[in-house]
Order: structure tokens, then C-alpha cells, then sequence
């Protein structure tokens, strides 16, 4: 808006930020984002913390909120800045809410995971009593800033466990995204999504890979951002895994619980006849191929029950069940029988 910039360029008063960073995300970048703000004569106060889902609390979210108070934040014109994975743009998102009922904040992902998923959409939110995400809201960002060059430094599991959540859209909704997953995997994980010159091979797989999978992701939360249709296909691989996660901690990522549940449900929609077995096959080959878990010790029988119970109190007594009808499509299910989700979990363990 021309008219906002003309009033920040000739404002007297100096310009205001604070800023939550992640304590790792600090130690690799905070030099950097200190010399940009000061460079750019911006007050401002930096605020590095751990940002797990061990840590996920509203603790944390009130130890943010006393430091805003303290830096006596204009609501109207200081948005606050997140800097981190998809756990530090959520804590960040919920004490931002909370803050004079809504203070605008400002999403800056580190992570693949966090790129392509937290980046998007408006829920933020912190564990509690052991559950994955049980408080929070919904109050979208006024904007995410995609910078893919922080994803250099992160580790190569972070990658993978990212590419977790870009091949639920590509099972969900798009064929080409789950060929280039496919073709390309391998090479995204060595290049850690960089954008290189002189590789015609690849093309720019990494531009392609995310942009495609963000843009889909748009697709179907856009028309539905507070969620008052419960039958989201974005809830692919998100049916076991946050029992799962939450149970295995910290052994799985999100992205990796997610995977086992894409897994599991990929045999139950090969056991209802919706997949055949090559193209189960295929996409098993391509898990493993983005060096993702197709199984976890920890997802027992008991386990999947526990989960889909808590399933049907959270959706209005359905499972509302997403289930791939082939590579690249979906649909969502509400009559698997028990006996069908228990063929497929004993397939599942066998092979």
C-alpha cells in the first residue's frame, strides 16, 4: 500500500520490531537478522528460545507474552516477527492472538516442514495434557516470508521429514508432484532444495516441488480456513500420527508420524481394492525413497483404535477418512469396517 509506506518513510518515529527466533535457528542466522535491523535503524529486541514440541506449552507462550509487555509493543503497527521451524511460528501465532485479543505477527519458516506446511493457513497452537495441538486458535499471519536458503543448514532427516507433508498433497491431489517426488527425491535430499544451476537432469525441482505442494495446499485450505467442513483431505497421514507422535516422543518427527499413518492407510485403501498393488507398491518405494519410516514399533493395534476413537469425538462422529483411489487422487471414507482396518494392519506388519 503506497499510502503505508509514504507514513512509515516519513514518520518521526522510529521503527519498532520484536522478534521470537528459535535458539537454534539464532546461532546459525542471528547475526545476520541483527545487522539487518540495525542497518535499517529499527529498534528492535531479539528473543531466542527452544522451540520443541517438548517445549510446546503455554509457558513458553506466556514467557513471550511478559516480554512483549515489556518491549511495549503497538499492536496497530509493530507486528511481531517469527523466525523458526513450524513449532516457533505456532507458539508465536498463539501468544500473537492472545496479545490485545490480536496482534499481527509475521510467519519467517526455517524448515522444509515448516515451509510448505505451517507457513500456510491460519491455526497456531500448543500442547497440552500430552495432546498434540490442544489449545490454540485460528488467526492467519499477514504474511509468510518463503526464503529456501535457510533450508541449507538444516539436517538431512529435517529434510526428509519435511518431504513427509509435500507427499501427502501429492497423494491427496496432484500425480505430478508425487512424479517429481519420485523422480527427483533423491536429488532434493543431496541438494537440501537449492536451486542449482547446470543440472538439466533435475530442472529446478526444488521451485516446482514447493511450489506446487504450498499452492495445493492453498487449494484446499482457503475455502475452508476455520475448518467448519470437517471433511478435509489434508487430514491425510493426520489421523494416528498426533497419537503416535505424542506417544513416541522424540523419537518420531511430525513429518515421519505422518508418514507411518500415510503408510498404514495406504495398505487400508490397497485392502479395500481403492489401490492396486503396484500402485502400492510405488508409493512405498517412493517413502523409502525420501528416506521416510514406513512402519514404527510404536503404532500397535491398540494404538490405531485408541486413535480413531479420539478421531470420531473431534469430527462429528465420523471418521472422516481421506484414502488414496490412485496416484494423485483421493477421497474421504466413512465406512471402513473394523475387520478391513484389521486385515490391512496385519498385511502391514507382515511385509
Amino acid at each position: 500500500d503506497p499510502q503505508q509506506i509514504e507514513l512509515t518513510t516519513t514518520s518521526k518515529r522510529k521503527l519498532r520490531r520484536f522478534i521470537v527466533i528459535d535458539e537454534v535457528v539464532d546461532k546459525l542466522y542471528g547475526s545476520k537478522v541483527r545487522e539487518y535491523f540495525e542497518k535499517n535503524n529499527v529498534q528492535h529486541k531479539i528473543l531466542a528460545l527452544p522451540t520443541t514440541e517438548e517445549t510446546k506449552s503455554m509457558d513458553l507462550v506466556l514467557n513471550i507474552l511478559h516480554e512483549v509487555q515489556n518491549f511495549s509493543l503497538d499492536r496497530r503497527t509493530e507486528p511481531i516477527i517469527a523466525i523458526g521451524g513450524g513449532v516457533c511460528l505456532d507458539i508465536v501465532g498463539l501468544a500473537a492472538s492472545l496479545y490485545r485479543r490480536r496482534t499481527p505477527y509475521i510467519r519467517v519458516p526455517t524448515t522444509l516442514l515448516s515451509y510448505v506446511d505451517a507457513s500456510v493457513g491460519a491455526k497456531n497452537g500448543v500442547n497440552f495434557l500430552q495432546c498434540k495441538n490442544k489449545l490454540g486458535g485460528y488467526t492467519p499471519p499477514v504474511a509468510s516470508f518463503l526464503d529456501r536458503s535457510f533450508i541449507q543448514s538444516i539436517p538431512r532427516r529435517h529434510i526428509s521429514n519435511g518431504l513427509g507433508e509435500i507427499l501427502k498433497m501429492a497423494l491427496m491431489k496432484h500425480k505430478g508432484l508425487f512424479d517429481l517426488l519420485k523422480n527427483h527425491g533423491k536429488y532434493l535430499l543431496d541438494t537440501k532444495f537449492q536451486s542449482c544451476n547446470g543440472l538439466a537432469d533435475h530442472g529446478d525441482a526444488a521451485l516446482q516441488t514447493t511450489r506446487i505442494a504450498i499452492e495445493t495446499m492453498l487449494e484446499e485450505l482457503a475455502p475452508n480456513l476455520w475448518e467448519d467442513d470437517l471433511d478435509r483431505l489434508v487430514d491425510f497421514g493426520h489421523l494416528i500420527s498426533p497419537e503416535l507422535e505424542m506417544r513416541v516422543l522424540p523419537s518420531l518427527m511430525h513429518g515421519e508420524a505422518v508418514n507411518v499413518d500415510m503408510a498404514f492407510m495406504t495398505y487400508v485403501a490397497h485392502a479395500r481394492g481403492l489401490l492396486d498393488a503396484e500402485e502400492k507398491e510405488q508409493i512405498l518405494q517412493c517413502m523409502r525413497g525420501l528416506e521416510l519410516p514406513v512402519w514404527h514399533s510404536g503404532c500397535s493395534w491398540a494404538l490405531i483404535q485408541t486413535a480413531l476413537r479420539e478421531r470420531l469425538k473431534h469430527s462429528g462422529g465420523q471418521p472422516r477418512m481421506p484414502l488414496p483411489t490412485g496416484l494423485g487422487v483421493a477421497e474421504i471414507f466413512n465406512d471402513t469396517s473394523e475387520e478391513t482396518l484389521e486385515r490391512a494392519y496385519e498385511l502391514w506388519v507382515r511385509d
